[in-house]
């Protein structure tokens, strides 16, 4: 799993000063934080909303394997609103965790062209091919229909 490594000096204070190493995480972790801070409709299964700071905080804890032995970093830290981690910190520590657990340009780029193999995937059922089928099966009925009438 690839990691980084970032020394943070004291533009963001002495109380975030030294070494952080930031992981990559798994899908796995990455899918179970967003759905634990995501509301789904009970029927449909839409997103009716999502706390994208809480899923944010949530992965930089997930991802920061170490820091200065004060541990100032917290989630509850990252979370609180009145005495948080500065703003330019917490930015960065978010470019560092989605440049970790995000797909690379060249992984985007690999997924966004064409194969040159022919599509093995198989077709499936228009609406069109169903009303066919529909029509089909309206059809065998009168038939059926009609031979049951002509044998009384």
């Amino acid at each position: 799993m690839r990691k980084e490594t970032v020394d943070i000096d004291e533009r963001f204070g002495t109380d975030y000063t030294g070494k952080y190493v930031f992981q990559e995480i798994t899908w796995a972790k990455r899918s179970r934080i967003i759905q634990k801070h995501t509301k789904y409709h009970p029927i449909t299964g839409q997103v009716r909303n999502s706390d994208y700071i809480a899923i944010q905080a949530e992965t930089i804890m997930a991802s920061l394997k170490e820091q200065p032995e004060d541990k100032p970093i917290t989630l509850e830290k990252l979370l609180s609103e009145e005495d948080g981690v500065p703003i330019g910190l917490g930015e960065l520590f978010s470019q560092i965790v989605n440049r970790l657990c995000g797909v690379t340009i060249e992984e985007t780029r690999f997924l966004s062209e064409p194969s040159e193999e022919e599509n093995l995937t198989q077709q499936s059922l228009t609406s069109g091919s169903a009303k066919n089928l529909d029509g089909h099966q309206a059809r065998l009925e009168k038939n059926q229909l009609k031979q049951s009438k002509s044998s009384s």
